[in-house]
C-alpha cells in the first residue's frame, strides 16, 4: 500500500498567531449592593469595599444559571463573526447544572450551532476557563481553518452569613478562538503549578462551596509564584517586559495581596494602581469563578487606550489547586473592535435590577433549602429580560426557551 501525504493535510497551512477574536461579557438580573448587606450584617462597609475590594455582586433571578448566561455571552459573538469555521465548544464551569449532560450541548443549541461541532465542558474550580483557552489554541494551531467558541460562566453562592458571603457572583465570558487574532496574540509559553491542597471545595451534595479562605489566599500566592518560575524556566519575559498584569479574583483584594507578593519574589517594582483597570467590571459583578480572570480581560481592553502591541500577563488559579499564567500581545486597532462593547458592558451592568437584602436571602434559600433539588419538576417565574431564560424542569430534564 503506498504511503505519502494526502491532498488535504498538505494543504493545511503553517505555523500562524493564535489567541482571541473577539470576547463579550453577560451576568445575572439582580445586583446587590454591598452597603446593603452592610446594613444587614451591622458592620462597616469599609470592611467590603476596602478589606474586600467589592461593591457589589450579581444574583440571577429564578430563570437563569450558567446557560442563560454563558449563551447570552456568547449570542453577540455569533451575531458578528457567524458560525463558519465554529467546530468546538468548550464550556468552563464550576457550577454545572448536569452529572453527565454538558452545558456545552445546551449552550450549543440555544445558539443554533451546526451538528458538526464538538460540545464539552471543562471542570477544575476557576482555572477551567484557562483549561479551555489552552485547549483551544491547540485545536487552532492543529487546524488554523477551525475557530473554537469558549464559554466561562459560573454563579458563585456560599452560605448565608458566612464569612465569604459579600463574595459570591455571577457572570460569564465567552471568547472566540482563532488563528490571526485581532484582540489578543497567545504567547506559546506558559507557567505552570499544581498542589492537592484543600482550600475550597463544594462536594456533589452541596449547592454552595465550602471554603478555607487563610489557607486559600496561602495557596493562590503559591500557585502566582510557582507559575511564574515556571514561566521563566521555559524562557517567558522579564518583569519589565510585561506592561500589565490580570488575575483572577475571588475578590480583587486577593489578587492585589498576591500581585504584591509577587513583585517581591520576582525583585519587581508594582503599584496598586497596576492592577485597578482589571478590577472595574469584577468589583461590580463579585467573583465568577471560571470567567473571572477574562472579565478582568475584558475591562482592560474596554478601559485602557493605550495598549497596541503592549504584552499582557493573564494568571488563573483554581482551588484545590491548580495555576497557570500565560502572556499575550494586545493586537493593535483593539480599541476599534472593543468599542462595540466597552459601552455595552457598563450599560449591562447599570441595568441590572437592585435586590433588596430580604428577597436575596428568600432567593438564595430556594437554591439550597428543602425542595431544591435541581431535578424537582418545576416552571420558574419570567423574570430576566436577557435573551435566554431556564424555564423549569419536566420529567427530570431542564428546559431553556429563547426569548429574543
Amino acid at each position: 500500500m503506498g504511503g505519502g501525504v494526502s491532498e488535504a493535510t498538505s494543504a493545511l497551512p503553517g505555523p500562524v498567531p493564535v489567541g482571541i477574536l473577539d470576547l463579550a461579557v453577560a451576568t445575572g438580573h439582580h445586583v446587590l449592593d454591598l452597603d446593603d448587606l452592610a446594613a444587614h450584617n451591622g458592620v462597616d462597609p469599609a470592611k467590603y469595599h476596602v478589606g474586600l475590594g467589592q461593591d457589589a455582586f450579581s444574583v440571577p433571578a429564578p430563570d437563569e444559571d450558567i446557560v442563560t448566561m454563558g449563551a447570552a455571552a456568547a449570542l453577540p459573538l455569533i451575531e458578528r463573526h457567524g458560525v463558519e469555521g465554529i467546530r468546538t465548544v468548550l464550556f468552563a464551569t464550576e457550577s454545572g447544572v448536569d452529572q453527565s449532560k454538558s452545558a456545552a450541548v445546551v449552550a450549543h443549541g440555544l445558539l443554533g450551532l451546526p451538528s458538526t461541532v464538538r460540545a464539552v465542558e471543562l471542570k477544575q474550580a476557576c482555572y477551567g476557563g484557562t483549561a479551555a483557552l489552552v485547549a483551544a489554541l491547540g485545536i487552532v494551531a492543529r487546524d488554523p481553518r477551525e475557530r473554537v467558541l469558549v464559554i466561562a460562566s459560573d454563579v458563585a453562592r456560599y452560605d448565608l452569613d458566612s464569612a465569604a458571603e459579600p463574595t459570591q457572583g455571577a457572570g460569564a465570558v465567552a471568547f472566540l478562538v482563532g488563528a490571526h487574532p485581532e484582540l489578543v496574540e497567545i504567547e506559546p509559553a506558559s507557567g505552570l503549578f499544581s498542589a492537592d491542597v484543600d482550600d475550597f471545595w463544594r462536594p456533589n451534595d452541596r449547592s454552595t462551596a465550602l471554603v478555607d479562605g487563610r489557607l486559600s489566599v496561602t495557596a493562590y500566592v503559591d500557585a502566582l509564584l510557582g507559575s511564574w518560575d515556571d514561566l521563566a524556566a521555559r524562557g517567558g519575559p522579564a518583569p519589565h517586559e510585561i506592561d500589565r498584569w490580570l488575575h483572577h479574583q475571588p475578590f480583587t483584594k486577593m489578587a492585589l495581596k498576591a500581585h504584591r507578593a509577587w513583585g517581591k519574589h520576582a525583585g519587581a517594582e508594582t503599584s496598586d494602581d497596576d492592577l485597578a483597570t482589571g478590577f472595574t467590571y469584577n468589583r461590580r459583578t463579585g467573583n465568577s469563578y471560571t470567567a473571572s480572570v477574562f472579565l478582568a480581560l475584558a475591562a482592560l481592553l474596554d478601559l485602557d487606550d493605550d495598549l497596541d502591541g503592549r504584552r499582557l500577563a493573564l494568571f488563573s488559579y483554581g482551588s484545590g489547586s491548580v495555576g497557570e499564567l500565560l502572556t499575550g500581545i494586545v493586537k493593535p486597532g483593539y480599541r476599534t473592535l472593543r468599542r462595540t462593547d466597552a459601552g455595552s458592558v457598563a450599560a449591562t451592568l447599570d441595568a441590572r435590577t437592585p435586590i433588596a437584602v430580604g428577597d436575596y436571602r428568600a432567593l438564595h434559600a430556594s437554591h439550597s433549602g428543602p425542595g431544591s433539588a435541581s431535578s424537582l419538576d418545576r416552571e420558574n417565574p419570567r423574570v430576566t429580560t436577557g435573551p435566554f431564560r431556564f424555564a423549569g424542569v419536566t420529567g427530570g430534564a431542564r428546559r431553556y426557551e429563547r426569548t429574543a
